[in-house]
């Protein structure tokens, strides 16, 4: 396993989780770092990304204020910090990161070439 996301569970609307995905590989610091979700019934969509050059970070409309990304080059950790968390944020959440040293030009999950498992989080109303 390269990408192990964790911190999912169970929380009522308005509460706030943080989310982990620890990068097993050595190169952790060379990747642009992303957030997926995958709500029950429907796609998969983009939540945020952490450039690895530079860190400048991008989140998707129903996230931004609410969401944070961040990253620790040295514990080779991304975060996803979710405050203020609505029933509609129910999802399975994943990690994604891009090619080594290259820049995700886009937020399609198909740019991303290492997946996470997955952690669940509900949002109860």
């Amino acid at each position: 396993v390269q990408l192990q996301a964790s911190g999912g569970g169970l929380v009522q609307a308005g509460g706030s989780l943080r989310l982990s995905c620890v990068d097993s590989r050595r190169t952790f610091a060379r990747h642009d770092m992303a957030w997926f979700r995958q709500a029950p019934g429907k796609e998969r969509e983009f939540v945020a990304i952490i450039r690895w050059s530079g860190g400048s970070t991008y989140y998707a409309d129903n996230v931004k204020g609410r969401f944070t990304i961040s990253r620790d080059n040295a514990g080779d950790t991304c975060f996803l910090q979710m405050n203020s968390l609505k029933p509609e944020d129910t999802a399975v959440y994943y990690c994604a990161a891009g090619r080594e040293g290259r820049i995700v030009a886009g937020t399609s999950g198909r740019l991303f070439d290492y997946w996470g498992q997955g952690t669940l989080v509900t949002v109860s109303s």
